[in-house]
């Protein structure tokens, strides 16, 4: 029985999985939220200091379907991502759809996620964002170019949009794919997963998801930094074109000949 008093019964092949970084208060409604519309719910605490680790874990205490794993200190998203994917390969989970901690993304979609990925397991299911007016421009307009350059490393694999982390992964493929190499681990998560998953023959189904800014007086908190962040995207960019250089003959054959991720 969760927070809310809404019994739910337990998956045992999917489940959510939250990173969380200073939060703050928003966290717990995006936890409370994502408990009333799903069983079990997993959050990874990346060496937070706003005190919300100590808060999520008292409300694991109430909650068997809420588990909390806490990192030492701050590693990045796609570093908390990973601690809970092999956490749950180890527990035999098969899919996890990760989502923010701060209140952008919508819970109450989870469920039709979970059943397209139920109903086709052998894929990832992917946001794609419905902006609203509090979403900044910038940031929008921005996010045109990452997905500009994810359509091509992908060779048109069908990513609606490379950044937007309410999505459905298959967890042995993205683990292994992490595995493989040292990326991936703080901003350039999001984009790197889908493009590399692409690559191994993971197809892309998109369903419209609307995501929401909240401003700081109504608990909104953003890691964000344009700078540091838009270098960081640039990188990865460069280093998947390069080896998207090496696997273009391979793509160019899945395509013709319809074969995963190009498959109708």
């Amino acid at each position: 029985m969760t927070e809310t008093s809404q019994p739910l019964s337990p998956s045992t092949t999917h489940l959510v999985l939250i990173p969380s970084y200073n939060a703050g208060r928003q966290v717990y409604e995006t936890v409370r939220a994502a408990r009333r519309n799903w069983y079990p719910v997993w959050v990874v605490v990346d060496g937070s200091t706003d005190g919300t680790a100590q808060g999520l874990q008292e409300m694991a205490s109430r909650d068997s379907g809420l588990k909390i794993f806490v990192l030492p200190s701050n590693q990045g998203k796609g570093a908390a991502v990973l601690r809970g994917l092999l956490e749950a390969r180890a527990a035999g989970f098969t899919h996890a759809l990760t989502m923010d901690s701060d209140g952008q993304h919508p819970a109450p979609l989870i469920p039709e996620f979970m059943k397209t990925s139920i109903q086709r397991p052998e894929t990832m299911v992917l946001g794609r964002p419905v902006f609203d007016a509090s979403a900044p421009l910038l940031r929008v307009r921005g996010r045109r170019v990452s997905n500009w350059w994810t359509n091509l490393e992908t060779l048109g694999a069908g990513i609606a949009d490379s950044l937007y982390g309410f999505r459905v992964y298959p967890v042995a493929a993205l683990a292994k794919v992490m595995a493989r190499q040292p990326w991936m681990r703080r901003f350039d998560f999001d984009t790197e997963a889908v493009v590399r998953l692409a690559w191994r023959g993971v197809k892309p189904l998109n369903i419209d998801a609307p995501v929401k800014y909240l401003l700081p007086e109504e608990g909104g908190v953003s890691h964000f930094r344009y700078g540091r962040d838009n270098v960081l995207l640039t990188w990865m960019h460069l280093r998947l074109m390069l080896e998207f250089a090496l696997r273009l003959p391979l793509l160019v054959t899945r395509r013709l000949l319809q074969r995963p991720p190009f498959q109708r």
